[in-house]
């Protein structure tokens, strides 16, 4: 067994239900060699491509890496894309309840990738409809039961207009509620039980902070005015601060080479969640959260930590 308490034994005894926007990156790689004669552009002649689930299906899919069974509650639209990430899902080992809304696109983020840099993102994305997103409450209210953690993963993209609702029938039936917050109104997630805001995003709804202390007085207004029972916030290379009723406690950034930080809040989510279904207390959830950002942010995109890299990180 690692440092922080992770065993993949544990872990498969976990249910983990996640909630929240989805989406589908695609990435196309190629070589640039030239400039376009149209415009002061590169020129990349693709030579290959790739798909992987993104928003709340890359933390689904992060869960699934980590041994807990899985499933994960979202709309999409009924497309081409919908149907690849729902295939993409099933052969991670995701039990995915999917929710079709044919009046929109599935949120694709396509991404050009040359010379190892991201050269160009094209989003395309719909909001779902309400009749829609009122099927998918009336879901969660029947699976709510049938995990020990909820995960609600947020992007903005309007799949999460009951999340109110979602955090009061969770807590009604005890269980812990993570949220990986979007935009600057927090109030929408009063009483859950955790947020992760990364860096920037706290300090767009809490203000900036002048030292340490700033930092943990405004974290703790917050906790206290949404009723949270902790608040981790995720600050990239100053690692990340964990807020509670008991004080705080800081880890130090693990990363070795940080390659790409796309998707690290998503694993840093679905670890905390692992963590806290297979029955470790919130430190060691939050030292394996840390290590496991530790490993992704060196790989390219969104990507997912398996057991043996988070165990070789925990030494």
């Amino acid at each position: 067994m690692s440092l922080h308490g992770y065993d993949p034994a544990r872990a498969s005894l976990g249910r983990v239900l996640v909630v929240g926007d989805v989406m589908l990156d695609r990435y196309w790689f190629g070589a640039v060699e030239r400039i376009s004669p149209e415009a002061p552009v590169p020129v990349v002649r693709i030579e290959r491509s790739e798909e992987r689930p993104g928003g709340a299906a890359n933390v689904a899919r992060n869960v699934a890496s980590l041994g807990a069974a899985t499933r994960l509650l979202c709309v999409c639209g009924d497309d081409e894309a919908g149907r690849t990430l729902a295939g993409l899902l099933e052969r991670e080992r995701v039990s995915v309840d999917l929710h079709l809304d044919p009046s929109i696109a599935t949120t694709v983020k396509l991404r050009v990738v040359g010379r190892q840099q991201q050269l160009l993102r094209i989003d395309f994305e719909d909001a779902p409809a309400h009749e829609i997103l009122a099927a998918k409450l009336a879901a969660f209210e029947r699976a709510v039961a049938d995990c020990d953690v909820v995960v609600l993963s947020d992007y903005g993209k309007g799949g999460l207009a009951h999340i109110r609702r979602m955090i009061d029938l969770a807590r009604e039936a005890g269980r812990p509620v993570l949220v990986d917050p979007k935009g600057d109104d927090y109030a929408r997630y009063r009483g859950a039980t955790l947020l992760t805001p990364n860096r920037g995003e706290f300090r767009q709804v809490a203000g900036a902070w002048s030292d340490e202390a700033d930092l943990s007085a405004r974290a703790h207004a917050m906790r206290e005015s949404l009723d949270l029972d902790a608040l981790l916030v995720t600050r990239s290379e100053e690692g990340m601060s964990l807020f509670h009723a008991g004080g705080d406690h800081h880890e130090p950034t693990r990363a070795r080479e940080v390659y790409d930080v796309s998707g690290a809040g998503d694993t840093v989510i679905a670890t905390l969640a692992v963590m806290l279904a297979a029955g470790a207390d919130l430190l060691d959830a939050v030292r394996a959260a840390n290590l496991a950002a530790g490993v992704v942010v060196g790989k390219l995109g969104t990507a997912v930590v398996q057991p043996e890299e988070l165990l070789a990180a925990g030494g």
